[in-house]
């Protein structure tokens, strides 16, 4: 009994288990990617024209991207506080759109719906910084992976609480909103007492690269199979047994990697498991020399500007013989008074930054605008997908909409993959998957513009991918760059660069171009209009101009990602130094 008691104990503990459930919550907690679904139900239940839709639009990216206190609270309140604050947020909110736009409260002002909307969605940042906090802590030498499948699971929320949705069949769309509400806030509500910090870096184990590849199958075969279910239910007319059956087997595939903490903990001999370090030993011999003559430690700047260029480039070995030689010299000449050693004023690039200490960094600047420009382009097609597929003749929304949010889960996967291979393999900076990513938007919203043809399929393959990867990339580079110690903070910040872009791309931009030729189809077409009515585009004009205008800023935003690899070229080789020697 003694025995089992303290297998259940380390199961509770084990960081595999907080993972996965840091899954779960994600994979219902992107309820942001769902306005594409919902926005359609409130247009035509509440009489809105598309510039009121993109207004609460606006207002769904602000409080989906407005964290800071989420970030703030994290450093002093436990994990489960900030998901319960979470879970209160989502359900009021979104409980209040429901009872609106089914008609139990009478119409409410546009203002005050973008307040519910804005405290419903605010929710999600206490979700996903709870997780991500807690498992970049717990995987701290993992932060690609790890980043890149909890992102991805936020992303692919939206197709999974959509076909949750077609299981249950409900009666009327307006429910799609309280299953918004009322499901996150009870799977967060179950798991809220294991998602934490649990001294994740002292349980590394040499299993723990087959527990990654094992997790990323189950994300292909996840994805894959959202993929065939949604094109099986766009060419046939599927019963509604099989719609719950397949449901059922979706759920299973998001249970599945529960497996690995079970194995770990239940099925493998016990061992005191390796102490995963943030240091590299190159590493730590530098900071073991880092102490002067009276035992106070001497911040290597002093030496980081001394040391020729060439020292970079030699091996391991030789370059901390010669570090080690300048750090001797330094201290001898300091000791005699020959030199005064100099003190930084604040860390360096890889160190501990606070939040203030990181908006005095240029790097931090540009990351966050090509951010503004790229990912809030992604987030304007994003939010504008069921009225793009109601424009080019698609009358079941849904469908798309789960399919952006598909390749959304790919595109963070996939970025945090390929991403931690270009600095562990060549230690080259993490933005250069980033300036990779903006090109490939880029040709999709271009492709559009065109009016050439599956125009919505390829919109649909490359901006999921493409915005989805840069919040696998972003937050993991903010972590490299400015340190762990403030990272929600940072992290809560920079996502503030996606409503900040959507604000003027889809609240100002696309729905500005959208009412212009919805009212010039009508007058074509002398029908009559009150102030009341909705107006409806239809045809690529109605999103051509837009996208191209799009296309031109993700081109803007790849120059500026450019620059920061440009700028952080150095820092990534030091940090890396040791994979690759």
């Amino acid at each position: 009994m003694r025995r089992m008691h303290g297998k259940l104990k380390a199961f509770i503990n084990n960081r595999w288990l907080v993972f996965v459930c840091a899954m779960w919550v994600q994979s219902c907690a992107g309820i942001g990617y769902l306005f594409g679904s919902i926005s359609p139900v409130i247009k035509s239940a509440m009489g809105y024209n598309q510039r009121q839709v993109a207004i609460l639009g606006v207002a769904k990216d602000l409080g989906d991207a407005i964290g800071f206190i989420a970030g703030s609270l994290c450093e002093v309140l436990p994990i489960w506080v900030i998901l319960l604050i979470g879970v209160v947020q989502n359900f009021v909110g979104y409980g209040l759109v429901w009872l609106v736009v089914a008609g139990i409260l009478p119409s409410l002002p546009l203002w005050v719906l973008c307040i519910c909307i804005f405290v419903g969605t605010n929710g999600e940042t206490y979700f996903n910084t709870a997780a991500l906090v807690s498992c970049v802590q717990n995987f701290p030498k993992s932060r690609g992976p790890v980043v890149g499948i909890l992102k991805g699971f936020a992303g692919l929320s939206g197709a999974i609480l959509t076909q949750i949705y077609l299981m249950i069949n409900f009666p009327n769309q307006a429910s799609l909103i309280l299953m918004v509400a009322v499901c996150p806030s009870v799977v967060i509500l179950a798991l809220m007492f294991i998602l934490r910090p649990v001294g994740g870096h002292k349980q590394v184990r040499p299993s723990d690269s087959s527990s990654f590849l094992f997790t990323y199958g189950v994300c292909l075969a996840l994805a894959a199979y959202l993929l065939g279910v949604l094109v099986l239910e766009d060419l046939v007319d599927l019963s509604q047994t099989l719609i719950t059956l397949f449901a059922i087997l979706l759920i299973i595939l998001v249970l599945l990697p529960v497996i690995i903490p079970i194995l770990l903990v239940f099925f493998s001999e016990s061992r005191t498991p390796a102490k995963e370090s943030l240091l590299s030993e190159p590493e730590k011999q530098e900071e073991a020399g880092t102490s002067d003559l009276n035992g106070n430690e001497v911040i290597l700047s002093e030496v980081e500007d001394e040391k020729s260029p060439e020292v970079d480039s030699l091996p391991a070995s030789e370059r901390q013989k010669r570090i080690a030689h300048l750090q001797a010299k330094l201290f001898q000449a300091a000791a005699e008074g020959a030199v005064r050693v100099k003190r930084r004023k604040g860390p360096r690039r890889g160190e501990d930054f606070t939040l203030m200490q990181a908006l005095r960094k240029a790097d931090f600047w540009l990351i966050f605008f090509s951010l503004v420009l790229a990912s809030g382009s992604g987030l304007t097609v994003i939010d504008n997908m069921g009225q793009i597929c109601k424009s080019l003749g698609y009358n079941d929304t849904s469908i798309y909409v789960s399919m952006i949010s598909i390749f959304n889960f790919l595109g963070r996967v996939g970025g945090g993959y390929f991403s931690e291979i270009v600095i562990r393999k060549f230690s080259y900076p993490r933005p250069v998957v980033m300036a990779v990513v903006q090109v490939i938007m880029a040709i999709g919203l271009f492709y559009y513009t065109m009016g050439w043809p599956g125009e919505i399929y390829v919109v649909t393959l490359l901006i999921g991918l493409g915005y989805g990867a840069h919040w696998a990339i972003v937050p993991a580079a903010a972590s490299e760059l400015f340190g762990l110690k403030s990272f929600g903070a940072l992290y809560n910040f920079l996502t503030l660069a996606s409503p900040a872009g959507s604000l003027i791309f889809s609240g100002v931009i696309a729905s500005g171009i959208y009412d212009y030729y919805a009212e010039k189809q009508a007058a074509m077409l002398a029908v009559p209009l009150k102030d009341d009515d909705s107006l409806t585009c239809e045809g690529s004009i109605c999103y051509s101009i837009t996208f191209g205008i799009l296309s031109g800023l993700c081109i803007v935003a790849t120059a500026l990602s450019l620059i920061v690899v440009h700028r952080t070229k150095r820092v990534y080789a030091q940090l890396y130094v040791s994979s690759r020697t």
